[in-house]
């Protein structure tokens, strides 16, 4: 698929359905509407219907608000800067149709069709949860959004880089180059901190480590490896080993390689 919107949008829903954040917080959420029964719920419907109804209205609304968020995210990229506006323009404008679409459902549940201005009134009824759901969005998944948003990289590490220069660095903003302090892994991305910043890359964790190179370092746990320079000191925490890094970060030591971070740094 090379039309750059279709691709934009699916790069970044992938965001959602690939994220146990979101997924948590959606399957919390649908709990409690069924465990509190709120607008008469918990009164006229039994457990499974109660189940089944907020199961397909949390379905169906966050679907909306998500695929108009991202819409809008991506197409006023070039009239509003801030992220957090565009996708905030989005899911205010998926108030309507998700205020139709309660109708509907409702209707299915119940035989009631909903009235026009019924549904106009959920319409404005859901403004501020549309607004709510994209705040808590964006707090939540920011990063990984903006990862998303930033065109991919296509251009491989160049060949004749100095050979004491590890591959991955290329993958950065020239800004974010410095000397490799450590690799962790988030969501599905590859957390690159250097001397002058850390970023986010679309990238296997497995991967980035074939792209070290020979840089002096260890992986200490599967989601985490750490120069041999920034390892400030060694921890034991119970029965447990903690790196502590120069800038005070904790890296936890997986019982795998417990032995090697003994002989390299204990």
């Amino acid at each position: 698929m090379n039309h750059p919107f279709l691709s934009s949008t699916l790069r970044e829903l992938q965001i959602f359905t690939r994220s146990w954040r979101f997924w948590t917080t959606f399957t919390l959420v649908i709990l409690i509407f069924v465990v509190t029964g709120p607008y008469g719920t918990l009164e006229r419907m039994t457990f499974g219907v109660r189940f089944g109804y907020w199961l397909i209205v949390h379905a169906v609304t966050w679907t909306i608000a998500i695929c108009l968020s991202i819409m809008a995210e991506i197409l006023l990229r070039d009239r509003v800067n801030h992220t957090l506006a565009r996708m905030m323009i989005g899911s205010l404008i998926a108030a309507l149709p998700i205020g139709f679409a309660l109708g509907a459902i409702d209707f299915a549940f119940v035989g009631h069709w909903t009235e026009m201005g019924d549904g106009f009134h959920r319409a404005l009824f859901a403004l501020p949860l549309c607004a709510l759901f994209c705040l808590l969005t964006y707090t939540a998944m920011h990063r990984q959004i903006a990862e998303a948003s930033a065109p991919p990289a296509l251009v491989p590490a160049p060949a004749v880089s100095s050979a004491s220069e590890p591959e991955i660095l290329a993958r950065l903003k020239p800004q974010n180059r410095g000397a490799l302090l450590r690799l962790s892994v988030e969501d599905h991305y590859t957390d690159v901190v250097t001397s002058r910043g850390h970023e986010l890359i679309l990238l296997r964790f497995a991967d980035a480590l074939k792209e070290l190179g020979l840089a002096p370092g260890l992986q200490v746990h599967r989601s985490h490896w750490v120069a041999d320079a920034h390892v400030e000191t060694l921890r034991r925490d119970g029965g447990k080993l903690v790196l502590i890094m120069k800038d005070g970060t904790e890296i936890p030591v997986s019982r795998t390689y417990m032995d090697a971070v003994r002989s390299r740094f204990g």
